[in-house]
């Protein structure tokens, strides 16, 4: 017999990092089912397949989530997730009067978007008399193993996806593409910079797009009144 089939409602959303609109459609119930069991697992490469996985299949395969940013990724699974599961999210979050208490905190998804520090650059100047930069592109999900923090990321990690992400260095009209190059020649010409030079690079990444949003937070005991920085996707599932 063959049972009922339902329809899936497709949405429109524009990537932000080049502005083309695509076409997603909600979860299934194997799809979120594999969802929670990478998440339960709390292993990145469990993560990172099962993000792939349901991405690929809710963009109808209109997208290559191993070269977008992953900013792009995340701004599409926040909007599949918010008509999949509900527009609401309800988060625990630390108030930072004490830093002891829980606070629950409901955020609106269809507030939460990608922003853009008004100092970002992908063009990093190394020396301005001699004309010297690197040209970056963002990091990809693949490269960053479903995301990675610049204060807590071993030095090691840091320096490969640094190197990763070089599209180009230049020297006045010379032009040294990344693809002509090794990753341990890439790194080696990183960690050849002056600390100077090094901190720019940190900033690139440091202030690069991403999900952020600012709630209020009460705290239950102190009754006192706190703003906090939710940052990257994890930040709103908690």
């Amino acid at each position: 017999m063959t049972l009922p089939s339902i329809e899936t409602p497709r949405y429109e959303l524009t990537l932000p990092s080049t502005d083309k609109v695509i076409q997603f459609r909600p979860f299934l119930v194997k799809e979120e089912k594999i969802l929670l069991v990478a998440m339960e697992s709390n292993n990145n490469n469990e993560i990172l397949n099962a993000i792939k996985e349901i991405l690929t299949a809710c963009t109808y395969e209109d997208i290559d989530v191993n070269t977008l940013p992953i900013f792009d990724i995340e701004y599409i699974f926040l909007q599949i997730r918010s008509k999949s599961v509900g527009e609401v999210s309800k988060v625990k979050l630390l108030c930072p009067d004490d830093n002891e208490t829980y606070a629950d905190v409901e955020i609106d998804l269809t507030k939460v978007n990608v922003q853009v520090d008004d100092a970002h650059t992908n063009n990093v100047v190394i020396d301005e008399k001699r004309k010297l930069g690197i040209v970056f592109n963002y990091p990809t999900l693949e490269m960053t193993k479903a995301g990675f923090d610049m204060t807590n990321t071993d030095i090691d990690t840091l320096f490969d996806i640094m190197a990763k992400s070089i599209n180009h260095i230049y020297e006045g009209d010379k032009i040294y593409p990344s693809k002509d190059s090794t990753k341990e020649e890439m790194k080696k010409f990183l960690e050849g910079l002056p600390q100077t030079a090094f901190n720019k690079i940190k900033t690139f990444f440091e202030t690069m797009p991403q999900l952020r949003h600012s709630v209020e937070v009460e705290n239950p005991k102190t009754k006192v009144k706190s703003t906090i920085v939710l940052k990257g996707i994890r930040d709103f599932f908690q």
